[in-house]
């Protein structure tokens, strides 16, 4: 498929579910009416519906979604393997781990920006310990032995933390946070996830070029002239800003940095290059539409956006291996 007709495609895809997600629920929404009220009388009921929970939870679906995409897309590159993911090496789990450090001490009452800070320092510090334990020249077996290691230290520290919650109701609101989730989510928490998710994309310009020249190899690259080194810790530190301020803002949601750009990879004829952008818009529209299947699957309790993801992507993960499994045989 052309580059262009794929964007355009994947736009008017998420353009459509952005817009249903304002009006989709198990009491629909009459969008029209609640924008035309929320421009003249704020205060009616529709208009706060949309303004203080339909909007944000869309907006933050929108936001984390390009970034779980983009960044699963820029990993795989950077590795050169479609099993590469934030989630795998560590980069989710490191931000949960503080995030839920700093909720666990009540330190946001401090500062708001101090959870997506810590979340980002998290996601960085594992990142970089992930790779320091598999060695410069690691296999991407080993890579992923590393991130299984550091994953299991931060699975394990967190759930001290939840043994030792202070109370119930603490352990209660960790777990829920822990597995994924945007309702309950106001426009400021989408203002202070917007400006770090931002600077991640920022930091990502550029670099898929350099990412085409790196599927030649690391010599390849270096004769010309792409750093692999200076790459790699640019996309560390962009993932650290972009999924440490989305973990921080709805938890662990897996398995979209996996899944979106394995799907979408030979639209684009395996260039890494062309899989960021379309990544992006493809992870947007992924957790737009399971945030949509949440609110409409009729459940007794409100299921959590991140475990229709994990329901949806861990098979899908599951085929990956099988199929590696056969193409080495």
């Amino acid at each position: 498929m052309n580059d262009r007709w794929l964007l355009i495609s994947l736009s008017l895809l998420v353009f459509c579910l952005f817009c249903l997600s304002l009006v989709a629920g198990r009491n629909p929404l009459p969008i029209w009416q609640a924008a035309n009220e929320a421009l003249t009388d704020r205060s009616s009921v529709f208009a706060l519906i949309l303004t203080e929970i339909r909007l944000p939870r869309a907006l933050i679906a929108l936001f984390a979604g390009a970034t779980l995409g983009l960044a699963g897309a820029a990993m795989q590159g950077l590795l050169r393997n479609p099993l590469a993911s934030p989630d795998l090496i560590g980069s989710s789990s490191g931000a949960a781990l503080c995030a839920v450090i700093v909720l666990y001490f009540g330190w946001q009452s401090v500062s708001l920006a101090l959870l997506p800070l810590s979340a980002m320092l998290g996601s960085l510090v594992a990142t970089a310990l992930v790779f320091a334990l598999a060695g410069r020249d690691a296999s991407i077996t080993t890579l992923i032995l590393a991130g299984v290691a550091v994953n299991a230290f931060a699975t394990s520290a967190m759930s001290l933390l939840l043994n030792l919650a202070p109370s119930p109701y603490a352990m209660r609101e960790l777990v829920l946070w822990t597995m994924g989730d945007i309702t309950d989510r106001s426009m400021d928490d989408f203002w202070l996830m917007l400006p770090f998710t931002l600077i991640g994309w920022s930091l990502l310009l550029g670099v898929g070029r350099q990412l085409n020249a790196l599927t030649l190899g690391e010599e390849t690259a270096n004769s010309l002239g792409v750093r692999p080194n200076w790459i790699r810790w640019r996309i560390f530190i962009a993932i650290a800003f972009a999924v440490g301020a989305t973990v921080a803002t709805t938890g662990m949601i897996g398995f979209i940095g996996l899944v979106v750009p394995h799907l979408l990879r030979p639209l684009v004829h395996y260039e890494p290059a062309r899989l960021l952008p379309a990544s992006a818009l493809g992870g947007a529209a992924m957790l737009l539409a399971a945030d949509i299947g949440v609110r409409l699957i009729p459940t007794e309790a409100a299921l959590k956006v991140g475990v229709l993801t994990a329901l949806v992507g861990a098979p899908f993960f599951l085929y990956l291996i099988l199929r590696s499994r056969k193409e080495q045989l």
